[in-house]
């Protein structure tokens, strides 16, 4: 998660789903990494494209890119959209 400290949208995802995303399926497939915008961005994750607006979502598998969720309009829409993204991973034995 690339955020903000100024984000009011960042404060409202955790305001909403901070307390719980560790205790979900969602969160064992992807765990959530916080990033500060503007803080230099850590060795692993400087090949990414550019993060223009905060909060963004960035699910990355062995170091590539899979898909991001720019912005954050709500519980709902943020669940549906992440389980999308997580559709997109390769199964765990390499099938689909």
């Amino acid at each position: 998660m690339f955020e903000s400290a100024t984000c009011h949208y960042c404060a409202q995802w955790h305001t909403d789903l901070g307390p719980i995303y560790p205790k979900t399926a969602e969160s064992r497939t992807a765990p959530l990494r916080r990033v500060d915008l503007q803080d230099p961005w850590p060795a692993d994750l400087r090949d990414l494209r550019a993060v223009s607006f905060t909060p963004t979502f960035v699910l990355v598998d062995n170091g590539a890119e899979v898909g991001r969720i720019t912005g954050y309009a709500g519980d709902e829409f943020f669940w549906f959209q992440l389980d999308a993204l997580l559709q997109k991973l390769p199964a765990p034995d390499g099938g689909r």
